[in-house]
């Protein structure tokens, strides 16, 4: 049995890999612009229904990759409209978007689901065993790849807009920022990132359906939030390293994933689980800060009782 276990520890990894790519997303819109999107859900399906029919049409495999991130990037833009410039909150937006790709999902694929095979549609990732090797060592460079992009992208005039937006609202408009549109960029490539993942999540598992989604936002902010847990301390200010903190993030949470089923307990309650975690974590910063500001007002009142006996 640990046997079996330390086998299905590569395909945890590769899993883990394509959700840290997605959880980049993810972060790109929690930590950076401050907002939660919701629209993810349903782009992760997206990009994976577009990697499907395209190859299983006959298109190359870099072609199908690069038009699910093009289509994913669309799912942000619909998001950045009802968000900006129709009034909507961010997070009903979101939710807008993702009930309205349901039904586009569904007119892209035709069917609830696609089957993809290794030998016949050319794929860049599976899950077989004899290629996981393989799989693991492309989807790393892929990663990295993407976070070296990220990293030169974000230190730019206009990806520093983009953060400045995120960090502060009312400043950036001040300096004549347009917040609007960096709000709509950052949720047009974050969701580009999430279709790339579900391109690639769908060639690993062979399959492309409509409810593949489900749940994404927990498994992604469960990675950005591991990650920040356990490999913050390592990444301190530079940026790239919070990204690959998010990857690492994705990796440990499959692997835990693969450790529950080894063990015995329901696979069933993991995404309740995921979702406990992930509250958790969003609440120790809470937590913390009124923990040390009650100390700190404790501080200030023994000091001025300090100084009203000495004065009388």
């Amino acid at each position: 049995m640990f046997i079996n276990y330390l086998s299905s520890l590569p395909g945890a990894v590769a899993q883990g890999i394509i959700w840290g790519i997605m959880a980049i997303g993810v972060y790109i819109t929690f930590k950076i612009l401050d907002i939660a999107d919701l629209t993810v859900d349903g782009s992760i399906c997206t990009g994976a229904s577009v990697c499907a029919v395209m190859l299983t049409s006959g298109q190359p495999v870099w072609l199908a990759l690069i038009a699910a991130f093009i289509v994913g990037m669309l799912t942000g833009l619909m998001t950045g409209i009802f968000h900006t410039f129709m009034g909507i909150p961010a997070i009903l937006a979101g939710i807008l978007t993702q009930l309205m790709l349901w039904s586009i999902n569904l007119k892209i694929m035709g069917t609830s689901q696609i089957a993809l095979d290794v030998s016949k549609n050319n794929l860049l990732v599976t899950n077989r065993v004899a290629f996981l090797g393989r799989t693991v060592l492309i989807l790393t460079i892929f990663a990295i790849a993407l976070i070296a992009l990220l990293y030169w992208f974000f230190g730019t005039e206009y990806g520093s807009s983009v953060r400045a937006t995120g960090a502060n609202l009312g400043m950036s408009r001040a300096q004549g920022i347009n917040t609007n549109i960096t709000k709509i960029f950052g949720l047009v490539l974050s969701n580009g990132i999430v279709a790339l993942s579900g391109a690639l999540l769908a060639q690993y598992q062979g399959s492309s359906n409509n409810n593949m989604g489900k749940g994404a936002i927990v498994i992604g902010l469960a990675a950005v939030i591991i990650g920040d847990a356990l490999f913050g301390w390592l990444a301190k200010n530079n940026f790239a390293l919070k990204l690959l903190a998010v990857v690492f993030g994705g990796i440990v949470y499959y692997i835990v994933y693969s450790t529950v089923i080894y063990i015995g307990l329901d696979a069933d309650l993991l995404k309740l689980l995921s979702a406990l975690l992930v509250a958790l974590f969003l609440a120790v910063p809470y937590w913390k800060n009124k923990y040390f500001s009650s100390h700190a007002d404790a501080a200030k009142r023994k000091k001025s009782g300090k100084e009203g006996k000495e004065n009388a």
